[in-house]
């Protein structure tokens, strides 16, 4: 069996990998592999651990039967057209609860003025009480998540115990009770919270005619996929006043533009695709490939199975 290994791993993981996977090739990219190297490794691959450039897969190894993206995302690789038999999973339950952590916690600095705060402290200026009566409460507030993955039900679990009314959209989801986006539209002009969570194939989710129903001094926040918020009509809608503001974790361009707008717009939060992140997420990573190797190979199916195509 040979295993190739696009993700950057430390030594510790390496020797994880090898300790555990000692009958077997692994051929390890580095910061100092070539492109032609990596690609010669990558042809000949059973097992795949990373994200490789979607173009490789126009020849896609021939014994491919596996591959373990080390991203929850993953629509780079909709059109990419394998074997109906090579399986695919990605790092979705992983990622989940640091992504919800990172999304609710830039909302919460949003409504208690930490990011104002921030910025005070690096002026030594002190102003107080005058911010007092800017702030607000997410307890008891009335939210709306959009999608119900593991990144939604994340959220949602995090919302609901800190005394929110939830609400959840997603066109099957037994959890969800909003389930076509007419539901969605009647539902969030009472919404003061909406949180997306979606995959990249719903594209501009979230547009004008979105945020033209949204409530009046309510808050949007985007820890999906870019595609799925049109930032041009997010900027009109919180340039007009009716948004208090934005929370972005992902957005349209990664990395975000010297020139957007968005970076000069003070109720707007920045986390930088950092949502995902956390002190051991490579041992995630290496974790999970492992134990799905051992499902594949014993003819199981992996956990957290997506599809490409249809993009969940």
């Amino acid at each position: 069996m040979i295993i190739y290994c696009h993700s950057l791993l430390d030594n510790a993981l390496r020797d994880k990998l090898a300790e555990t996977l000692s009958q077997h090739v692994i051929n390890y990219r580095t910061e100092d592999t070539s492109e032609e190297e990596a690609r010669a490794n990558f042809a000949q691959a059973d097992y795949i651990l990373g994200n490789p450039p979607g173009g490789w897969f126009s020849n896609a190894p021939e014994n491919l039967k596996f591959w373990q993206l080390d991203s929850a995302g993953f629509d780079q690789y909709a059109s990419i057209p394998l074997r109906d038999n090579v399986k695919v999973a990605n790092m979705g339950d992983w990622f989940a609860r640091p992504c919800a952590e990172t999304i609710v916690g830039g909302v919460l600095a949003l409504y208690r003025g930490l990011d104002t705060l921030t910025l005070l402290k690096q002026k030594s200026e002190w102003v107080g009480s005058k911010l007092r009566t800017d702030l607000k409460l997410l307890y008891m507030q009335n939210t709306i998540v959009l999608g119900a993955g593991t990144i939604g039900q994340a959220v949602n679990a995090i919302l609901k115990g800190l005394g929110c009314a939830t609400h959840m959209m997603a066109r099957t989801s037994p959890d969800a009770d909003l389930h076509s986006r007419e539901e969605l539209l009647e539902a969030l002009p009472h919404a003061d919270l909406v949180i997306n969570t979606l995959p990249g194939t719903a594209t501009h989710f979230a547009n004008a005619e979105f945020f033209t129903k949204m409530k009046k001094g309510s808050v949007y926040a985007s820890v999906g996929r870019g595609s799925t918020t049109d930032e041009n009509a997010l900027l009109e809608v919180l340039n007009s006043g009716k948004l208090d503001g934005a929370v972005l974790d992902v957005t349209e361009t990664e990395p975000l533009p010297a020139d957007s707008p968005l970076w000069k717009l003070d109720n707007v939060i920045l986390t930088q695709h950092t949502g995902g992140g956390h002190r051991n997420e490579h041992m995630g990573k290496v974790d999970l490939f492992l134990n799905n190797i051992l499902a594949v190979e014993n003819h199981s199916s992996p956990a957290n199975e997506v599809n490409l195509l249809k993009g969940y």
